[in-house]
């Protein structure tokens, strides 16, 4: 048993966790890179979207019913068209261009966090067309490489919701979007019992990380939490776009 491998699963399962059970899944685009630093990102999607199923259940469970019906109705149909894009599109993208690819999303997600740091940013919801593309973007590069949160988050942080009814809103659309990578995954050979199985080990991990996000979105402030994911996540996609980089051009 490679016990590296098994503590990277590990870990990204429990970021994963903490991210969805308590801020909206910002940081389940970590899951990805990590576990892609011991094999191919092909590989490490297909052994997160069996946990991030059952994490789904586990989030919805814990904002049942505080989510935004009116934002559900406008996202997930746009986020479905999206994966239907990435279906068809999967076998034209290397796992060397899919590392760059969410290694870029890393880093230009935390760059613009840091950004609107230092200017104040509006709080103007999308105009309905943009809003749709970010949307549908956001289930392009879910089912890609299950980092849909950053493009979704465009759209939902715009909305102005609740910070409850912003994280449940958020847990009901990629519950949606994961259920539905279910099919495609499936017929594309992703879905093998061997990574299933390994997936399913992780559940205990996913119903702690849950539990730890749920707690600390109540009672923890956010802050430094997030200054210490951010600087994690900018490390890990730096690091992916330079091997995907480096493999690419020395072909």
């Amino acid at each position: 048993m490679d016990w590296i491998f098994i503590s990277l699963i590990a870990l990204a399962v429990f970021i994963t966790g903490i991210s969805k059970g308590g801020f909206s899944g910002a940081f389940g685009i970590l899951a990805v890179p990590i576990i892609s630093l011991h094999t191919s990102p092909v590989v490490a999607t297909a052994i997160m979207l069996p946990i991030l199923c059952i994490m789904d259940i586990f989030t919805v469970q814990k904002f049942w019913k505080k989510w935004s019906t009116e934002h559900l109705r406008r996202c997930i149909p746009a986020a479905l068209a999206g994966i239907i894009i990435g279906g068809l599109t999967a076998s034209w993208i290397s796992a060397d261009w899919i590392k760059v690819l969410v290694g870029l999303i890393a880093i230009g997600f935390t760059i613009n966090t840091w950004s609107k740091s230092f200017k104040k940013s509006s709080n103007k919801p999308l105009p309905y067309l943009v809003g749709k593309l970010w949307c549908t973007l956001g289930g392009f590069t879910s089912f890609i490489a299950h980092a849909g949160g950053p493009p979704m988050n465009v759209y939902l942080l715009r909305c102005n919701l609740e910070k409850t009814q912003y994280v449940a809103t958020s847990a009901v659309i990629f519950s949606a979007i994961n259920y539905a990578k279910i099919i495609p995954y499936g017929l594309l050979g992703q879905l093998k019992v061997s990574n299933i199985l390994l997936s399913l080990c992780f559940i205990p991990v996913a119903y702690l990380g849950v539990q730890m996000g749920a707690w600390l979105h109540y009672r923890l402030p956010s802050e430094q939490f997030f200054k210490f994911m951010y600087i994690f996540l900018f490390i890990t996609g730096t690091k992916l776009v330079w091997d995907g980089v480096s493999t690419i051009l020395g072909q």
